[in-house]
């Protein structure tokens, strides 16, 4: 057994190179699976990536069926801080199943919880794509030249707030998110509040909120509205890997 810290602080020990594990959060299930597929036997209803991802399910990331996983006899469950419920984590804990939990807000802080996890945790080293994503998001945030907003729900309107990995990641693209200066991380909003015209372009990424050419954009009489991929602004692992491109072009080719 080793001694692990997650990125909570929590200490446990663990087996060295865990080979049976649950992730409870679809970036990482996507992560896992383009490193070490052979590892992972047990995935959410909501990891959709990658598409032929052949593994047990577990239900959901807020509703994980607990019995389900321990049934699986994972040597570690992958849980995040945001998307996964501590009541859950508890609970796993208290029947003896592992939980190392991730704590993302900031695009230096994924990749350097990333690491973690592969290199020390389960001891695959570091991959090719996060090498990658590395050197893609390095470098100074720049100065914005671009005022956006970025809406995640609708009915009611929902944005992206402040401390979060996707308000971090929109500023290394050269972006202000206007909503960074609010006190809540996913505030609701007013639609006058988004349909501005000090703001450049509101995003409608396809995620949580299936935003679509005739679902969002038609509710905009002041401000442009680009549709998105909800992967590319908020998952952390191998969709990061050419995100500044196509996050960049789609801003870019909006009239």
């Amino acid at each position: 057994m080793v001694g692990i810290v997650d990125d909570l602080g929590y200490a446990a020990e663990l087996a060295p190179s865990p080979r049976r594990v649950v992730s409870l959060v679809p970036s990482l299930t996507e992560a896992i699976a383009a490193t070490c597929p052979e590892r992972l036997v047990g995935a959410t209803d909501w990891c959709t990536h990658p598409s032929d991802l052949d593994v047990a399910r577990v239900r959901g990331t807020k509703n994980p069926n607990l019995d389900a996983i321990r049934a699986l006899e994972p040597d570690l469950v992958v849980a995040n801080k945001e998307e996964n419920r501590e009541l859950d984590v508890r609970r796993l804990r208290a029947s003896g199943v592992p939980v190392y939990v991730t704590d993302i807000e900031t695009v230096p802080g994924a990749l350097d919880s990333l690491q973690r996890l592969f290199h020390e945790v389960l001891g695959a080293g570091v991959p090719d794509w996060l090498t990658a994503a590395r050197t893609e998001w390095s470098g100074p945030v720049p100065e914005p030249t671009v005022d956006v907003a970025i809406a995640i729900w609708r009915d009611p309107w929902m944005v992206v707030g402040s401390n979060t990995f996707t308000g971090d990641l929109v500023a290394r693209l050269g972006w202000r998110n206007v909503f960074d200066g609010h006190p809540e991380r996913y505030p609701h909003v007013e639609l006058e509040d988004l349909d501005r015209s000090d703001i450049d372009v509101v995003l409608l990424p396809d995620e949580p909120y299936v935003f679509t050419a005739e679902d969002g954009p038609e509710a905009f009489a002041h401000t442009r509205t680009a549709l998105c991929s909800g992967r590319l602004l908020t998952w952390y692992g191998p969709a990061m890997v050419g995100a500044r491109a196509a996050l960049t072009n789609v801003v870019g080719s909006t009239p």
